[in-house]
């Protein structure tokens, strides 16, 4: 296989909480208080709307989408849900450094260095709001398709630290049964002082309606039972897919998807983060000198 290829799950559709809007000739990310599902295709009104979209918004309360049953295709939460922090050059929708919050890895002229990782608040690279947590979440929505899926990307702290907490403990509860749950994405809202009282939804990982934690443990058990009868090997997948994902090191986005998160007016170049950085290396050598 080509090395520096990223072997990611065959994606069908997007699903977002919000959308990007014009407002005086530019162009900037707004949140949305409900789902919606589309194709990866973009028209002049914006992201196509998927078939699946309007088939769920039907049976919806006011045709708000705020559940979308889904399901895992991988037993390891980390397979399913990946988060790093990111910093994109926006010009090329390029990843230039990916951090724990411990290490990273940082694209130089030099080549991928491994630098540590003090998070955006502390980085000298990251200020400006350029260095984001970044989170992508593969679920399985369409039955004839059970390798496919549908990606949910978000910079939101709620919502990663949501679904992180919800995978594991899903995974803990099942004895990592976790493709095998009836599960659905829910989306939440709350206010907070940050938020000036104004809603902030983000995006939780629930048992289906009607269904409490017992039931959904059973139905995976049977569900597990009837696939390896049928000769599935959910195993190998999962060890599969972590190889896939462990081929390349920085995994690159389009333009259009990077300007969802990065509004305009909060933004600071990249070349103005690399000059901070490279000055503030300068002093402390200079310092260090005297």
């Amino acid at each position: 296989m080509i090395k520096g290829l990223a072997i990611t799950p065959p994606i069908l559709g997007r699903i977002s909480i919000g959308k990007v809007v014009e407002k005086n000739g530019k162009r900037l990310p707004e949140k949305d208080d409900q789902f919606t599902i589309t194709s990866q295709i973009q028209g002049k009104e914006g992201w196509i709307k998927h078939p699946l979209d309007e088939q769920l918004r039907a049976s919806a309360p006011n045709q708000k989408l705020r559940n979308i049953p889904v399901r895992m295709i991988f037993n390891d939460p980390e397979l399913n849900l990946r988060a790093e922090y990111t910093l994109f050059d926006r010009q090329t929708g390029r990843p230039l450094c990916i951090g724990n919050g411990e290490s990273c890895q940082r694209m130089t002229a030099q080549g991928i260095e491994q630098h540590p990782c003090p998070s955006p608040d502390l980085c000298t690279l990251a200020q400006g709001g350029n260095c984001k947590p970044y989170g992508r979440l593969h679920v399985n929505l369409d039955e004839s398709d059970e390798l496919g899926t549908f990606i949910f990307r978000t910079t939101g702290f709620n919502s990663i630290r949501t679904l992180a907490a919800r995978l594991r403990y899903y995974y803990a509860v099942s004895n990592g049964l976790l493709s095998c749950l009836p599960l659905q994405l829910t989306l939440r809202g709350k206010s907070t002082t940050q938020s000036y009282r104004t809603p902030v939804y983000y995006v939780d990982l629930t048992l289906r309606e009607g269904i409490d934690l017992k039931q959904a443990i059973q139905t995976a058990k049977e569900i597990d039972h009837q696939t390896k009868v049928a000769g599935f090997n959910q195993q190998a997948l999962d060890e599969v897919a972590r190889e896939g994902f462990l081929n390349v090191q920085f995994e690159q986005e389009s333009i259009e998807l990077v300007e969802e998160f990065y509004p305009v007016e909060q933004e600071q170049s990249v070349e103005e983060s690399r000059n901070l950085d490279l000055s503030m290396q300068l002093k402390r050598s200079v310092q260090q000198v005297s």
